[in-house]
């Protein structure tokens, strides 16, 4: 991306996002805490393929990602460690389809829009698994998140595997909810990962961007004006961008360190298991030390 041309390695913290209500608040603490942007950078991407093509070819020091993703960059051999829990999806990721399909087992030799990536395809591999069904039963055809809106009004394809803001959007255009990540609840899990030489590196800058996002969270849904910012970033009302909330569960400071001090690398472990025995992972990843606590533990001074 041109974005990169006044960006040299080592000088700038890059952090890649695609939009994502769980990620929107890393924009509202940048702009309410003045981060330097020759110290730190938000770099949003259309879709979460290309920031784990970014992350993974060492265009960005971070990176918000599922941790079904983040589980693929392990296995690709990039150190690094999961510093931060963004959100918990709770109904956000969703399979949508024409309203004549009333449930999964409906999809039978049906196209579905899916995203390249490791989320899209785990959650239609949970759906089809939990209806007894499997990937020969339909017809996958790989659209990135910011197509799936076209492709679905211009009918090629008959359902999509798809999240927030683009479920809000396809729900009122008249698509129906068939599954979602409410029916494989901890399953769906959205994390900052940041690359070990980067911890050393940028050890202040990350502890701004920790602490910027758990006071920009304080305030997020009883805000108006920051509510109506982010209404504007995911091209929703505030109405549904309350609504897309609700489907996320946000964890504060005191969560975060107790996830991140052992059940996360728990939660990586079993999720992998799952990936792996469905051909997502080569194998089951060992999660030993996937997580840092350190920056979510030191909280700033009052």
């Amino acid at each position: 991306m041109l974005f990169f041309l006044d960006c040299e390695p080592g000088k700038s913290l890059r952090i890649g996002t695609n939009i994502w209500p769980g990620y929107a608040p890393l924009y509202l603490a940048r702009d309410r805490k003045g981060w330097e942007p020759g110290n730190i950078r938000l770099v949003e991407y259309p879709s979460a393929t290309e920031v784990l093509r970014a992350f993974q070819g060492g265009a960005l020091e971070c990176a918000s990602l599922t941790l079904d993703e983040a589980l693929m960059v392990r296995e690709s051999g990039i150190p690094f460690s999961v510093i931060l829990i963004h959100d918990i999806s709770q109904g956000a990721d969703a399979i949508v389809a024409r309203p004549l399909i009333a449930d999964v087992k409906g999809l039978r030799g049906k196209r579905i829009g899916v995203e390249a990536s490791a989320l899209g395809a785990f959650v239609l591999t949970r759906a089809l698994e939990k209806n007894k069904m499997t990937s020969a039963d339909i017809t996958i055809v790989p659209i990135r998140i910011n197509e799936h809106e076209e492709a679905f009004s211009e009918g090629r394809v008959d359902a999509v595997v798809t999240f927030e803001p683009q479920r809000s959007r396809l729900l009122k255009a008249g698509a129906r909810e068939i599954f979602s990540s409410r029916e494989i609840p901890g399953e769906i899990l959205d994390v900052l990962i940041a690359r070990r030489d980067a911890i050393e590196e940028h050890s202040d800058d990350l502890q701004n961007v920790v602490d910027g996002w758990f006071e920009v969270n304080r305030h997020i849904q009883h805000d108006a004006s920051l509510l109506s910012r982010v209404a504007n970033q995911l091209k929703l009302t505030p109405g549904e961008t309350r609504q897309a909330y609700a489907g996320i569960h946000i964890p504060d400071r005191s969560e975060n360190i107790r996830e991140l001090s052992g059940p996360l690398e728990e939660h990586a472990a079993r999720l992998g298991k799952i990936m792996a025995q469905k051909e997502l992972l080569r194998k089951a990843p060992d999660t030993r030390g996937i997580a840092d606590d350190s920056f979510v533990k030191r909280a700033p001074e009052k």
